[in-house]
């Protein structure tokens, strides 16, 4: 039986009648195929990289797993249709907390249209892209005061500037109240070494490999982090957190021809700096007392 994600933080979301990707219970993600070139590139993109034997093996494990193209019944109603299966990277969590971030200062390529030229640039401008070299694309947090996830609207999202991307970040890792910005409580960033710890040593294999890779040029595509805030799950433990970084949405991947991709490049370092930051200044927290 399919159903629709619950952790889905970004992209396409099928309610309301739209399409959007659907999952099973055996761990997988049914992602349709956009309808023009996007989606016959993310398509190639997968069997390229599922069959490229110079992508090291310790790489492949950023990806999510790719099991083909598949038809199956759309989730607006219109019949079946063709689907990317992915691996559901959310699958096994209890209390799944999730973040997806948008890596490089910009989105558009060169060749592209005028047109998707300037929405990318528009977009780019008006949210921490072009000044920070990232921007969050969306999250879902489980609130431990609340006992229930807390999502963001898109829209404030969308409108982070770089004070609002920090604390996104900082309350991702929190136990204490995360609704609202005018109630007085500052993120506790209870989880920021446990759970930030095991993203940066992720990110940093990453980086080693994108200071070298020719291979593709990943335009517009994400970082998507996510860890188990069940602490009956967890057992209050770091290595229980179970913190996952993955790469997601390669509807714009061009082939690399032999250039480092200093866009995606340059994006994860600023987003590793920031994740650093954090952590520092929690560590500082504790060892103040405060």
């Amino acid at each position: 039986m399919l159903k629709v994600p619950e952790h889905q933080v970004a992209g396409h979301i099928a309610k309301d009648g739209k399409l959007g990707p659907l999952i099973d219970d055996q761990g997988r993600f049914y992602k349709p195929l956009q309808g023009d070139a996007r989606g016959e590139n993310e398509a190639k993109f997968y069997e390229s990289f599922s069959s490229n034997k110079n992508v090291p093996d310790h790489i492949r494990g950023y990806f999510p797993a790719y099991h083909g193209v598949q038809q199956i019944e759309a989730s607006n109603g219109s019949g079946k249709l063709p689907h990317l299966v992915l691996e559901d990277v959310v699958s096994g969590y209890s209390k799944p907390s999730v973040m997806d971030v948008k890596i490089g200062s910009r989105t558009w390529y060169p060749d592209v249209s005028e047109e998707y030229f300037n929405k990318c640039i528009k977009k780019d401008k008006a949210t921490t892209t072009v000044s920070l070299g990232f921007r969050v694309s969306g999250l879902k947090i489980f609130d431990h005061q609340e006992s229930k996830f807390w999502r963001p609207d898109k829209r404030v999202v969308l409108a982070y500037k770089a004070d609002g991307a920090r604390t996104a970040l900082r309350k991702f890792v929190s136990s204490n109240r995360l609704d609202g910005d005018d109630d007085g409580s500052i993120p506790n960033c209870a989880f920021a070494s446990g759970v930030y710890g095991g993203v940066l040593v992720q990110l940093l294999e990453l980086k080693a490999w994108f200071e070298t890779q020719t291979l593709y040029h990943f335009n517009s595509c994400s970082i998507l982090m996510v860890y188990e805030n069940d602490d009956d799950e967890s057992g209050g433990g770091d290595e229980r957190r179970k913190a996952r970084v993955k790469l997601v949405d390669f509807a714009h991947v061009l082939d690399g021809n032999g250039v480092i991709d200093h866009n995606f490049f340059g994006g994860l370092c600023s987003f590793i700096k920031f994740i650093k930051d954090i952590v520092e200044s929690s560590e500082n927290c504790c060892e103040n007392g405060h």
